[in-house]
C-alpha cells in the first residue's frame, strides 16, 4: 500500500471555524481525499496540528514547530510515497512579525527536509488559506476567514486528487 503524508495546521485536522470541534469523517478534506484513493491502494496519513508553524516556536503553544517534528513523523511513517504540505498561516501571527520572504524560508527547510524521503515530484506545497481564498480549491469560513468550510475541505480534497492522482 502506498502512503500520502498530509502535513499541515488547524486545516488539515479540519477544525470546525469559531469552534475547538474538528469535522467527522468523510467531511474533513483528508477523509475524503482517502476515501477517493481506496481504489488506488493507498492510505492518506492525516498530520494536521491547531498552530503548527514551519520552523518557528510558539512561546503559547509548545510542540508546534512543524520542522522539529517532522523527522520523527517522516520515521514513523516510512515509507511516504508522496507529500502535500500546508504550512505557513499560523507563522502570520502578529506576535511573531514575520514577512513573506521570512515564511518561505521556514517553508523552504522543511521542503528540503522532505526531499531527503520523496523526491520533488512528489511534494504538492499548499499555500495558506489567506493566499488560496480567491481560488475554487479552498473556501474559507465566513466565520473566521482562516479555516475551511465544508465547501472548502470538499473543493481542498478535489484538487489534491487531481494534482496528485
Amino acid at each position: 500500500m502506498r502512503q500520502l503524508l498530509c502535513y499541515g495546521d488547524s486545516n488539515t485536522w479540519g477544525l470546525i471555524p469559531g469552534t475547538k470541534e474538528r469535522y467527522p469523517w468523510g467531511v474533513r478534506w483528508t477523509s475524503i481525499l482517502q476515501e477517493k484513493l481506496q481504489v488506488k491502494n493507498v492510505r492518506v496519513i492525516e498530520e494536521g496540528l491547531c498552530g503548527r508553524t514551519t520552523i518557528f516556536d510558539d512561546a503559547y503553544r509548545q510542540n508546534r514547530n512543524g520542522l522539529k517534528s517532522l523527522p520523527l513523523i517522516l520515521e514513523t511513517h516510512n515509507p511516504i510515497d508522496k507529500v502535500a504540505i500546508m504550512l505557513g498561516t499560523n507563522d502570520c501571527k502578529a506576535y511573531f512579525n514575520l514577512n513573506a520572504y521570512q515564511i518561505a524560508k521556514g517553508m523552504e527547510q522543511c521542503i528540503d527536509m522532505l526531499l531527503s524521503v520523496v523526491p520533488p515530484d512528489r511534494i504538492l506545497l499548499i499555500s495558506p488559506i489567506h493566499i488560496i481564498a480567491a481560488s475554487d480549491y479552498a473556501h474559507p469560513s465566513k466565520k473566521d476567514q482562516e479555516h475551511m468550510d465544508e465547501r472548502g475541505h470538499a473543493s481542498l480534497a478535489e484538487a489534491v486528487y487531481e494534482l496528485l492522482y
